[in-house]
Formats: structure tokens, C-alpha cells, sequence
């Protein structure tokens, strides 16, 4: 018992009591108590397999739990983990690199060897990262002048003590802390609960806004906005039906596409004869979906290629008709960075494939059913499909602003996706809207135009504004835990 206990304090977690609610966890908390179950005993000999450990910790807790992989390794056991994090890989005694790109451009051995190795290795990704000096891709965005700014007054929910706060708007915000400071209570509760409220209410006055205000006592510079969206991990579909074409709403253009075809119109057939959602040009036999499921009684059921269509969701009869020597189900089952090229005289659609590439999701087949995708697939094609509709401010087209708000975007990502990543929030930015991040890398922090940094620990001890400002201010704040990360970071 006690080594369990002493595991949950050296990784930041003593301010937990033994009778807390999972439900009430974050994210960072709820892996580290698992992991605590795991490795908190007195084991030797075991081979431990950890997939990103780091996931949800502040750089500070990031530390303290590598000295405690450290100390089981030293025991005699070995540790293999699989991860994205930068201190991780430089303290691991042996690295292995694979890629050197992802799906059908990776699975191959890049390097391996110490961290120092991979650095000197020009072929690998993760080295020349590793290797380069930090520095921001664009100037901070100035937050003086006709800056407009979002103020949470008296915000007081879970441990929140209070908290009267500003936010620029029309910039990149990100909220840090370490695990259990406050900031999804203040960001996703307060702040988006309270602005959704609002803007389903029609922004009523008086003492019925209070009434819709969520875990604050005031609301203000809200009234510039159109609307607050939350991007998030869940998937995109919950059924085969839905896949990245169908979400980000190009699948009806290249539909058009096969419609305009000289065989498609000698036959009478429109638009509707190339969905794999109604009866017509689909394959009956699974119905569209490309698999067919085979009930297992009491097992769970299993999902097997469609042997009528071979998986392509149409039938023989509409697979004739071709679009550059491609019929409908090969387009389906195209990557996102062939089909760029097959699509290239097409503007809309060329631009749609083109954001999926730049956010690192060329790999990706454009027909790839949503049940299968990761969450941090999903959250980028959400990010995709908000720039397909975001015109950029400096072309005088009308601008709907809207507060962008994500949660640790960055989970699962190696550095260069990390960077592509960064490109697409700056974008969405420049076109007008306002972004708000939840976030623990150090990458993107570095990046952000104001940074409010909560703390300065977490539970009873945390819930306080422990500084605010820029990157460079908050690195100078020597009270702030993001601060210190900040300045090693940085190279300060």
C-alpha cells in the first residue's frame, strides 16, 4: 500500500483523497492512478509496455514519472513505451524510429540507438527535430491597440477560487497547468458551457443571463462572437457510412463528378446513382457499408469484407463508369495524397485534400470508415473542415468570428505533425476567429500569442491565476511550473 501511495505522490497526485469519484478525474489524473496500480509494485524481472505514458501530464509531472520509470528499470526490469513526448526519447537508453512517413509510406526501421544517434541519422524525422534549435514560426499577435478581449468574472466551480480573467480575442490562447489545476473546469465548463447558454438563449439581458451563465458571476466581450465549437476527439461517424469525404462534404462534388460522365449520362444517371446510401448503385448485399456483419451469438460480431463488391460498396454495373480510369469504389479507396493529384482540376476539392495533407493525414484513404479512425484523426479532419469554411479575413469576405476550443489537440502526435498542426490554428487565427487550447506541449505553448497559466498545483492547491501573458513573460514568472518548462524549452 504504501508503495502505491508514495508512486501517486512522486507523480503529482498527494492532493487526491482516497474517496474521490472517477468521474470527477481528469484525464492526466485517471492514467497516472492506472498506472500507479501497475507499477507501483516491487516487481523484478517484468517487461512493462506503457503507450505514451505522458498523455494528459504537465511537463513537471512528465519529469517526476520518467524518474520513476527510471527507478523500476534500475530494479532489473525492462520498460518499452511507445511515445511522441521529446524528453522521453532523450532519456531512453535505446530508441527505436520507425517510418519513415505513416500508413503505406511507413512501417520500415529509420534508426535506432540513443537519442544522439538518431540526431546524426539524416534519414531520420524524429532526429532532425530532435537536433534543430526552437524557434516560433511567426511573431506573437500584439494585444494592444483594437485588440478585443473575453472577461470571466467571479469563476467558481470544482476548485476554481474566483477567478477574474481576460482573454484576447481573435488570438491563439492556450490554458496550462499542471494535471488538476482547474483548466478543463475553466475552459470547458465555465467558459463554453456559459457561451453556449448564451447564444441558444438569444442573448437575453439582465437576470436571465446570470441565470444562463455557467460557474461564474460574469461574462463580458462575448458579444463580437457568432458562435463557440468545440473541437474534440470523438469520432466523426459511429457507422462505416461516414468516412473523411462524407464529413469534410467533397464526396457530393466527386459524385457530381461520375454524374457528368459521358457513360453516366447516356444511361440517365444522376448524383443519387453514386451514393452508397441509397438502393440503386450500391451494392445490395452489404447494403453500401462495404462489409458485411456476421452475428457471433454470444461473441461479439465480426466484420468482414463485402465479398459481392470486394469492399468498394457498389455494384458491377455502376463500377463501369470511370472518372480518369478510375471507377467509384477506387476513388473511395484512394489516399489522400493520390487523390490530391487525381483531383487537381477541381478546386474545391483539390483544396479539402490539400488541408488534409498539411494537417498530416495524407495517408489516409478518403472512403477510411470513421470507426476506424483514432481520435486525433478525427479531431484534425473536424479542423479541416472548419478551414474549408474559413475565408481568410485579408479577402474582404464576410467573417463569421468563432471561438475555437481544444483540449490537448496535440495527444498522439510526433513533432512534425505537432508543427503542421500548429500552421493550421495559426490559420484559423489569421482568418478572423479566436482559439483557445488546452495544452501541455511545450511546442505549441511556445507558440501561443497569450498564455493564462493556472495553478500552482493541483486539486485544493491549484484553481488560482498563477500568471498571464506571453510566451517570454510567462517564462520569466519563476512562481509557475509552465514558466520553468518555458525556459528549458526555450533554451533560457
Amino acid at each position: 500500500m504504501r508503495g502505491r501511495l508514495q508512486f501517486l505522490e512522486e507523480v503529482g497526485l498527494g492532493y487526491l483523497s482516497l474517496d474521490r469519484g472517477a468521474p470527477s478525474l481528469s484525464g492526466g489524473e485517471a492514467q497516472r492512478i492506472r498506472l500507479a496500480a501497475q507499477l507501483g509494485s516491487n516487481l523484478r524481472g517484468v517487461c512493462y509496455i506503457l503507450d505514451e505514458p505522458t498523455i494528459g501530464l504537465h511537463p513537471r509531472d512528465n519529469l517526476r514519472l520518467l524518474d520513476t520509470l527510471e527507478r523500476l528499470e534500475h530494479k532489473g526490469n525492462t520498460i518499452v513505451v511507445v511515445e511522441h513526448d521529446e524528453e522521453s526519447i532523450r532519456r531512453a537508453g535505446h530508441v527505436i524510429d520507425l517510418g519513415p512517413g505513416a500508413g503505406v509510406h511507413g512501417g520500415a526501421l529509420v534508426a535506432e540507438g540513443t537519442a544522439a544517434d538518431l540526431i546524426a541519422n539524416p534519414a531520420s524525422v524524429t532526429g532532425r527535430y530532435l537536433g534543430r534549435p526552437r524557434a516560433r514560426s511567426r511573431p506573437v499577435r500584439g494585444t494592444t491597440g483594437n485588440c478585443a478581449w473575453l472577461q470571466i468574472q467571479g469563476a467558481s466551480r470544482n476548485n476554481l477560487r474566483g477567478l477574474t480573467l481576460r482573454l484576447p480575442l481573435g488570438r491563439l490562447v492556450c490554458v496550462t497547468g499542471v494535471s488538476g489545476s482547474g483548466k478543463s473546469t475553466l475552459v470547458r465548463e465555465v467558459l463554453v458551457g456559459s457561451l453556449g447558454n448564451l447564444f441558444a438563449g438569444e442573448r437575453p439581458r439582465g437576470r436571465a443571463r446570470r441565470a444562463q451563465l455557467v460557474g461564474c458571476e460574469g461574462l463580458t466581450g462575448w458579444q463580437g462572437l457568432s458562435r463557440v465549437l468545440e473541437v474534440d476527439q470523438t469520432p466523426i461517424g459511429k457507422t462505416p457510412r461516414s468516412c473523411p469525404a462524407t464529413y469534410i462534404g467533397i464526396w457530393d462534388r466527386i459524385r457530381r463528378l461520375f454524374a457528368a460522365a459521358p457513360e453516366a449520362r447516356m444511361l440517365g444517371w444522376g448524383p443519387g446513382r453514386f451514393s452508397f446510401n441509397t438502393p440503386g448503385g450500391r451494392c445490395e448485399a452489404c447494403e453500401g457499408q462495404g462489409v458485411q456483419r456476421l452475428e457471433m451469438s454470444f461473441l461479439p460480431d465480426v466484420r468482414l469484407t463485402c465479398e459481392v463488391c470486394g469492399g468498394s460498396r457498389f455494384n458491377a454495373e455502376t463500377r463501369e463508369v470511370r472518372y480518369r480510369g478510375l471507377d467509384i469504389g477506387e476513388v473511395l479507396a484512394l489516399g489522400v495524397d493520390a487523390a490530391v493529384e487525381v483531383f487537381a482540376a477541381h478546386p474545391q476539392v483539390h483544396h479539402a485534400l490539400t488541408l488534409l495533407q498539411e494537417v498530416g493525414l495524407g495517408y489516409l484513404t478518403i472512403g477510411q470508415p470513421s470507426p476506424t479512425l483514432s481520435g486525433g484523426e478525427a479531431q484534425r479532419i473536424k479542423l479541416v473542415t472548419e478551414l474549408t469554411k474559413a475565408a481568410p479575413a485579408a479577402a474582404g469576405a464576410p467573417v463569421r468570428p468563432t471561438l475555437y476550443v481544444l483540449d490537448e489537440p496535440t495527444v498522439g502526435l510526433h513533432m512534425a505533425d505537432v508543427e503542421r498542426l500548429i500552421a493550421v490554428l495559426h490559420r484559423l487565427v489569421d482568418a478572423g476567429h479566436s482559439l483557445v487550447v488546452i495544452e501541455h506541449n511545450l511546442d505549441l505553448i511556445a507558440e501561443a500569442d497569450w498564455i493564462l497559466d493556472l495553478g500552482p498545483e493541483g486539486g485544493a492547491a491549484g484553481g488560482r491565476l498563477v500568471a498571464e501573458g506571453a510566451p517570454d513573460a510567462i517564462a520569466a514568472v519563476t512562481e509557475s511550473h509552465t514558466g520553468a518548462a518555458l525556459r528549458r524549452h526555450l533554451g533560457g
